[in-house]
């Protein structure tokens, strides 16, 4: 057919023909080449990605480094004195700062990956949710802790090889064992077991004394404690009370020494197992062994002297003051307005309030830290958590209060809604539209009973 047409037309038809194969053989090898330069380009650009992940991957984790070495050596004196660089979190064994080289890369890249998921789980985004089923996770506090837990467990794998433990610092691994132990506490009572395991694996290695074994002891028995053991937590808080006082006494039940240690540190953690000693005997009904820890524990505190004011005592001076007063506010027998106003003078001391407003009904609840406690690295996080307790032992003594005092009849409901609105204040904040809900340091169980008794009390008062 393309003969008969070229034939038909003659000479210029078959050099139009020509012309044009011609031009498609010189247009292809063009096509190909930009085919060519767009893969190219699209290779360069995931290599570039993926190198700039890498690098800034890699610069996250130098960045780490260098605040873990900086907190090992920019303690000050004043804060060792009053022992709270001893009660720092601690993450690395290394002396120096830094997480221990011993681990290796991977072991180091473990640890640090640990840390960030702990401090910043944003950083690795939510679980999957086949991720999320398999480990029980059900919201992104569990997802947090999860994977925080199984990083360490990686870590610790590593630091346990035989290749690997004997270059270890002495502390590198009770510390990433503590913890371990510390995450799975807070993972709930499936996972208590395992926690006591670690803590137990903790208190060996630290050969059973010094005030870090002290402070693992008070752990032990809190975690025995919420396992149903009593006996054996109170076992481990007297070991604590004895490590702390530097008395070895034997005993098998906490007793209050009749002088306390020299060291604030062993003081804190000597108050705090006292505390939990407390506690244990009124849940259990043994009112008159309660009553006689909380009344020799607050006769050994009273003879350590206060500074003269909270102000004038230097940071980490006024944080252990504060911490004792609450300690003993915690101690004193219920009901008692004084220890629930001790309990707001620490608050208030924390954020620098002085004066409360009678007629406000949520005071102090947003307000934040001093930047005396924020500035130093080793006082921000007991500061933050001794906030958070003041809060909600002042709720909770004077929703007490408000109980007891209701039950004495109708003539005292105005003076038990009073209570009920302090209570209420400490427990809970306004949010934009002005509606009362629960402060995020308030526990769930607790707004609920603090908010009921209010709003009760509150419509009985002042019926619509």
């Amino acid at each position: 057919m393309l003969r008969r047409v070229v034939s038909a037309r003659g000479p210029a038809a078959f050099s139009r023909i020509r012309h044009a194969s011609t031009f498609f053989h010189q247009r292809q090898p063009f096509r190909l080449n930009r085919v060519q330069a767009a893969v190219g380009v699209s290779a360069i650009t995931v290599l570039a990605i993926g190198f700039s992940g890498f690098m800034l991957d890699t610069g996250t984790h130098m960045w780490l480094e260098r605040r873990l070495w900086r907190l090992k050596s920019t303690v000050d004196s004043e804060t060792q004195e009053w022992g709270w660089d001893l009660e720092a979190e601690r993450w690395t064994g290394d002396a120096e700062g830094g997480t221990d080289r011993a681990l290796g890369r991977q072991g180091r890249k473990a640890v640090r990956d640990a840390w960030f998921s702990h401090h910043s789980p944003e950083k690795y985004g939510p679980l999957d949710d086949e991720e999320a089923a398999s480990s029980g996770a059900t919201n992104v506090v569990d997802a947090m802790l999860l994977r925080t837990e199984a990083l360490l467990r990686s870590a610790i794998a590593i630091a346990e090889q035989p290749e690997i433990a004997g270059k270890l610092h002495s502390s590198t691994l009770p510390d990433l064992l503590t913890r371990r132990a510390g995450i799975l506490e807070r993972l709930g009572p499936s996972h208590l077991m395992e926690s006591r395991a670690q803590y137990e694996r903790v208190f060996r290695l630290l050969g059973g004394d010094g005030l870090q074994a002290a402070r693992t002891a008070v752990k032990m028995g809190d975690v025995s404690q919420r396992l149903g053991e009593g006996r054996d937590a109170l076992a481990w808080w007297a070991r604590a009370v004895q490590l702390a006082s530097g008395e070895e006494t034997g005993a098998q039940v906490p007793e209050v020494p009749p002088v306390p240690s020299a060291s604030p540190a062993a003081q804190r953690i000597l108050f705090t197992a006292l505390v939990s000693t407390s506690a244990a005997y009124a849940m259990a009904r043994q009112l008159s062994q309660a009553q006689k820890i909380e009344e020799d524990a607050l006769n050994l505190l009273r003879s350590i002297r206060p500074p003269d004011t909270f102000a004038s005592a230097s940071p980490p001076q006024a944080l252990h003051s504060l911490l004792l007063l609450h300690r003993s506010a915690i101690l004193s027998p219920p009901p008692c307005g004084a220890a629930a106003t001790s309990s707001e003078r620490v608050a208030y001391a924390l954020v620098g309030t002085s004066v409360r407003d009678s007629d406000e009904l949520a005071p102090s609840v947003d307000d934040r830290l001093l930047g005396r406690y924020t500035k130093n690295p080793y006082l921000e996080k007991p500061a933050s958590d001794l906030l958070r307790d003041a809060r909600r032992s002042a709720a909770d003594m004077w929703n007490l209060l408000g109980e007891l005092t209701e039950r004495m009849g109708p003539s005292h409901t105005k003076l038990a809604l009073d209570y009920y609105t302090r209570a209420v204040g400490w427990a809970g904040k306004t949010n934009k539209e002005g509606i009362m809900e629960r402060a995020d340091s308030t526990l769930e169980d607790d707004w609920v009973l603090i908010f009921r008794n209010y709003t009760r009390l509150k419509q009985k008062v002042t019926p619509s």
